[in-house]
């Protein structure tokens, strides 16, 4: 006989949309003005903005860039948007520098900011992400502004960044979800902040 689940579809829908209106509530307010004030100090100074993430934090990178550009006129990249140059640095280099290279070959400097969607930040210890502690390291020495939108602990990210929203967790069945869903949530929020934008709102 098959098993019964542990929830009931209805109780999870309920549960799930209830937890949604938990991390909505629990997001901090100042680390977000934070990163919008840096975002506002990077406009100015006319620097690059580089969106680092893997799997479905890669994709909302990708999304990512082009509202900066489009909407804030940032001038904004992501590496996942070369799918060329991604696989070959990862076939020839590896995957672990795959990012830290892509940014030396993008001449990052102090000037520039990176910023890293992630549900947990990096870990080199336990080999998570290591490509993006590996970059991060290397932002860090260029002096680049490094701000990060994550869930978990904020991992490596969060001890290095100048501002870091962090997704709270809920649920340990829902951290990845909802890690995904609010960066999006946050980054349309910047974007289209009074202060970031170049078009009217729509």
């Amino acid at each position: 006989m098959p098993k019964k689940p542990l929830v009931h579809h209805d109780t999870y829908t309920e549960e799930y949309l209830e937890g949604v209106v938990s991390v909505l509530f629990q997001l901090s307010r100042p680390d977000i003005e934070k990163t919008v004030k840096l975002l506002v100090e990077l406009k100015k100074r006319k620097g690059r903005l580089f969106l680092l993430g893997v799997g479905g934090s890669a994709a909302n990178c990708s999304h990512a860039v082009n509202d900066f550009r489009k909407i804030c006129g940032i001038e904004a990249y992501t590496p996942i948007d070369n799918v060329s140059e991604l696989t070959a640095r990862t076939n020839d280099e590896g995957w672990d520098t795959v990012f830290v290279k892509w940014l030396a070959g993008s001449h990052l400097t102090k000037k520039d900011a990176v910023m890293v969607f992630s549900v947990g930040g990096g870990n080199l210890k336990k080999n998570i992400s290591a490509n993006i502690v590996k970059a991060l390291e290397y932002a860090k020495d260029a002096g680049s502004t490094i701000l990060g939108i994550i869930s978990r602990d904020g991992g490596h990210t969060k001890k290095v960044a100048d501002a870091c929203v962090l997704i709270p967790v809920i649920n340990s069945n829902t951290i990845t979800p909802y890690a995904e869903t609010f960066q999006a949530v946050v980054w349309h929020l910047l974007v289209f902040h009074p202060l970031l934008r170049d078009i009217e709102p729509y």
